[in-house]
């Protein structure tokens, strides 16, 4: 009797144990797991609750409708009004290869379907939606189509965004795909090495190169004592290892504005080893490198690795933004804006607003201040370099006639042998509209030759037009 007792008690202790395991395993499941396998863009319920209602639209910042769908029979059609020009940011929503960008992002906004809990499931039951929110975006369709074509027939993408308020005007990565075609481009899509799939503007990232030097120069500003005078001759050498200057032009006697304004890589290599790892890391992540970015679009993590033992070489090339050191064009425009928007660096914002299908705003996305990069003295002084190095520096060919600009070129080198060249910047100086960030993937010329060009004329038609 005893000993089946004891039986009786073992199997109702595995059986509490199963049974106490499954429940554990369901609240985690709802609390971590469940949100995510109900937003999977490959979940047939999400399918079922399509084909009842008609999907919403999105349209740009001035009302134009960039994607909407109509009813065919029993079936709705979704159509993208512009071919590739907004495959990285709407993406593309289908059966057979699901949604990316803010068609997956957003599809609940666009199915006017509410948040999974089990009354707001009840409800969408019981009272089913037939019509999906409108996203309105902060894009200007002008912008952006002007962005597009200056990038056309190049790799790379371009960010511009209002440094105040954090809203995209254009955002462009090339190259791109039409989702018009998908069905029929598929596989050439897939197959082709230059990745069109990929938005190089949120998750490309990128070696800087001299666009980085922003960073040590604040944290030069905000280190007391540092001595800021340094004498060129076109090379450094630390622990054994020589930096070059570009072209291994000696400089001569420069200040910190000199350095910036000339690109002096030896000043910044030596300069960032005095200020060490960590004063200049605590910068870079008051400008969110190292941080992921709140989006409305999946973005990768700039970073910039100066926690663990790095070595003083490690510290010098980082300091010109080499070795190590990946950044995302968007993390770069976002440092411009802080730069232009007195040390405040602000949310970056694509969808402005949701609207029902009454015309009434359901969501708001207001202007939120992410970061506090810096100070407003310091922003100011760096403002003024780098109007200096538009004035007489390596960015002379974003100089706009009439308008300040403030800009910072950047020649960056990696592993394929052609470099990338950047700009960043943004204008008026003296009242900011607009912050931008041109990259130009494995373009094999300089920023200022090339990038810099490409951000003057955007600067000009979004200083015009918006």
């Amino acid at each position: 009797m005893e000993k089946e007792l004891k039986r009786i008690i073992a199997i109702l202790v595995i059986i509490c144990i199963l049974f106490i395991s499954l429940i554990v395993y369901l609240s985690y499941f709802q609390v971590f797991k469940a949100d995510k396998i109900v937003n999977n863009s490959y979940n047939k319920r999400l399918w079922i609750n399509e084909e009842k209602i008609l999907r919403g639209s999105i349209i740009d910042r001035n009302g134009k409708i960039l994607a909407y769908s109509e009813k065919s029979g029993d079936t709705y059609n979704r159509f993208y009004n512009y071919g590739n020009l907004y495959s990285h940011i709407i993406g593309y929503s289908y059966r057979e290869y699901g949604k990316v960008g803010l068609e997956l992002e957003y599809n609940k906004a666009l199915l006017n379907i509410s948040e999974s809990t089990p009354l707001k499931e009840l409800k969408n039951v019981v009272i089913p939606n037939t019509e999906g929110n409108t996203l309105k975006l902060t894009i200007d369709h002008h912008l952006q189509a002007y962005s597009r074509e200056m990038l056309k027939g190049k790799k790379g993408a371009i960010v511009a965004m209002n440094p105040t308020t954090g809203e995209i005007y254009s955002m462009v990565s090339m190259p791109d795909f039409n989702p018009s075609t998908l069905k029929e481009d598929w596989n050439d899509i897939m197959e082709d090495g230059e990745s069109p799939f990929l938005n190089r503007a949120t998750s490309g990232l990128y070696t800087p190169g001299s666009v980085f030097k922003v960073i040590p120069t604040i944290a030069a500003l905000e280190t007391p004592g540092l001595d800021l005078e340094y004498e060129c001759t076109g090379s450094t050498k630390i622990d054994g290892y020589v930096l070059k200057d570009y072209g291994e032009k000696a400089h001569g006697k420069v200040n910190l504005e000199e350095a910036l304004v000339r690109s002096c890589n030896s000043y910044f290599a030596e300069k960032g080893v005095q200020i060490g790892k960590d004063k200049i890391g605590e910068v870079a992540d008051r400008f969110m490198i190292n941080s992921p970015i709140p989006f409305d679009l999946p973005t990768a993590k700039s970073t910039f690795p100066y926690k663990g033992n790095i070595g003083k070489t490690d510290i010098a090339a980082a300091s010109i933004g080499q070795g190590k050191v990946l950044v995302t064009p968007l993390n770069m425009a976002m440092i411009a804006s802080g730069i232009a928007n007195k040390g405040e660096i602000m949310k970056p914002i694509l969808v402005k607003e949701i609207i029902s299908p009454e015309g009434r705003i359901v969501s708001t996305n207001h202007p939120q201040v992410l970061s506090k990069g810096t100070d407003i003295f310091v922003a100011n002084e760096v403002k003024n370099m780098m109007v200096e190095v538009i004035k007489r520096g390596t960015g002379t060919n974003a100089s706009i006639k009439n308008v300040r600009v403030a800009g910072k070129t950047g020649t960056a080198e990696n592993p394929s042998g052609k470099t990338h060249a950047w700009f960043i910047g943004f204008a008026p100086a003296e009242d900011p509209k607009i912050a931008i960030a041109v990259v130009l993937e494995e373009d094999g010329t300089t920023g200022g030759k090339s990038a810099a060009p490409i951000a003057r004329n955007i600067i000009i038609e979004a200083l015009n037009s918006i």
